[in-house]
């Protein structure tokens, strides 16, 4: 049986307002962190999620045991009140999150590289090109 969730927690960390998305998909738990600025109502939530999560850019997947809900009321609401005093996402979040910032990172630098070592070809190709009409006596 494969089980397939999503949430979001949205938590204030200053000087901003931030959600976390957070998907399970057959075992694994990807996130996406959305900065929305000023404090959103539900209803902005709730467009934002319907408008933008197929442009969401998730994190590289992260293996999770799915555990089975308690079917006790009491025992959801208790662990519903926890959740929401709780500031911050969960560890498994943070590290998913990690994941995508690196991931990102290895992109941007292999991106600034590549600039790098074609604007220095460019540079040596002119100094090349000026050596010749030098050497030519123009």
């Amino acid at each position: 049986m494969d089980i397939n969730l999503g949430k979001l927690t949205v938590y204030f960390e200053n000087p901003f307002w931030v959600g976390v998305f957070e998907r399970i998909e057959g075992g694994k738990l990807s996130v996406c962190k959305v900065t929305f600025g000023a404090e959103p109502k539900d209803y902005e939530i709730w467009e934002f999620a319907l408008k933008n999560y197929s442009r969401l850019r998730f994190s590289p997947s992260v293996d999770l045991v799915v555990k089975k809900e308690a079917t006790n009321p009491k025992r959801i609401q208790r662990e519903l009140r926890k959740q929401s005093t709780v500031s911050g996402t969960g560890t498994k979040s943070q590290q998913a999150l990690q994941l995508q910032r690196e991931e990102n990172k290895l992109i941007r630098k292999t991106v600034s590289r590549e600039k790098q070592d074609a604007e220095k070809q460019r540079q040596f190709e002119l100094k090349q090109q000026k050596r010749k009409e030098k050497h030519r006596g123009r």
